[in-house]
């Protein structure tokens, strides 16, 4: 780990101290790495040099406006490959909040939550995009944990596939 010394204004030293401890970290240096992948994330989606994502859409609708949510379940079919999973919950008896969580391409999963968050009936939609790094495919070998697991679970070892991982 590399160290380094900053200077801050004795104002913004007591105001980051403040959301320090509004916030629960337990020092700054945590707290400050944190703002720094958060601001390093933002740039590389910003100048697309991030190539790969996880993310979290969130938006809410009127589930008994016309043909709404067939048409969001259509758009999440149509895009199977990036939507990985989907939850709802009802806030009251006309509105639920719905989360989809979307793995892929920056590009796509950007222009995927824009195509639902721009149907008509759909509000306050907000996607969380975490840039994040592939690793080269590989596949998991015999004698691991899952070594004595069933024929399909070894199958699945043997399956070429990416892990994902945070950028920064």
């Amino acid at each position: 780990m590399e160290r380094f010394t900053i200077s801050l204004d004795d104002k913004l030293a007591e105001d980051f101290d403040a959301w320090i401890a509004h916030r629960g970290y337990s020092n700054r240096s945590e707290a400050f790495r944190d703002l720094l992948r958060a601001e390093l994330g933002r740039t590389a989606i910003e100048t697309a040099q991030s190539v790969h994502c996880v993310a979290a859409l969130s938006y809410v609708f009127n589930h008994h406006e016309r043909d709404l949510t067939e048409r969001l379940a259509d758009i999440q079919h149509a895009h199977h490959d990036l939507a990985v999973a989907a939850m709802h919950a009802h806030l009251d008896h006309d509105h639920r909040l719905e989360t989809v969580i979307l793995k892929g391409p920056t590009d796509a999963v950007q222009k995927l939550s824009d195509a639902i968050c721009a149907e008509r009936g759909v509000h306050h939609g907000k996607l969380n995009l975490i840039s994040v790094e592939l690793h080269a495919p590989h596949r998991h070998g015999k004698g691991g944990r899952r070594a004595a697991a069933s024929k399909t679970a070894r199958a699945a070892d043997a399956a070429p596939h990416f892990h994902i991982k945070p950028s920064h």
